[in-house]
């Protein structure tokens, strides 16, 4: 039963690497890219300043968390399950393309990009999303956007970044769940009541 998926996941994956030009080339390389998405980034950190004020610094260690995490249990998951990325698979040596050269390691089942940007999205989008709500889709294109470009780079096959998604939703919930928890004890009591 595993093999028939894993099958359907590699056809999968020759399909949609094999949608590729030399236009979107440049495109899915300039989106996976992580310094791409710096603007972005800043944005977000203004909003949750917006609404959050002196809070934004509490935000960052949570990002922090946010993302060790995240790329740390994708990298667990990668040595774990020890699946090779289909640029380093043998049996499909000659089918992949593969754009600039760039393969990375070895093994590729969870996609990191996939956990880290997914994580992200869902963490922002409860944070902001009620005060921002044009950021809700942005946020979720950003995650989606990344997560193809590694299909099409020949990176990952789409089984790994829907698992790294997957891993990144509940990552990102389970640490807006924290800082919920952690705000809630932060705000101050009034001492004295209103007259």
């Amino acid at each position: 039963m595993l093999e028939f998926f894993l099958e359907i996941d590699k056809q999968l994956f020759l399909i949609l690497n094999g949608l590729h030009n030399g236009f979107f080339d440049q495109v899915m390389y300039f989106i996976s890219e992580k310094t791409t998405w710096i603007p972005l980034y800043l944005v977000l950190l203004y909003m949750v300043f917006r609404q959050y004020r002196w809070k934004v610094f509490v935000m960052l260690v949570f990002v922090v968390i946010l993302i060790t995490l995240s790329d740390q249990l994708s990298v667990l998951a990668k040595n774990t399950f020890m699946r090779l990325r289909p640029c380093h698979e043998p049996s499909l040596e000659g089918l992949v393309h593969i754009v600039r050269g760039r393969c990375g390691g070895r093994f590729g089942f969870v996609s990191s990009h996939a956990a880290n940007t997914f994580a992200l999205a869902i963490f922002m989008n409860f944070l902001i999303g009620d005060r921002y709500r044009f950021m809700v889709p942005v946020m979720l294109s950003y995650a989606v956007l990344n997560a193809y470009s590694r299909v099409y780079l020949g990176v990952h096959y789409p089984g790994d970044v829907f698992f790294g998604a997957l891993l990144g939703v509940l990552i990102g919930w389970f640490v807006y769940f924290l800082w919920s928890k952690v705000i809630k004890y932060t705000k101050r009591p009034k001492v004295f009541g209103g007259s």
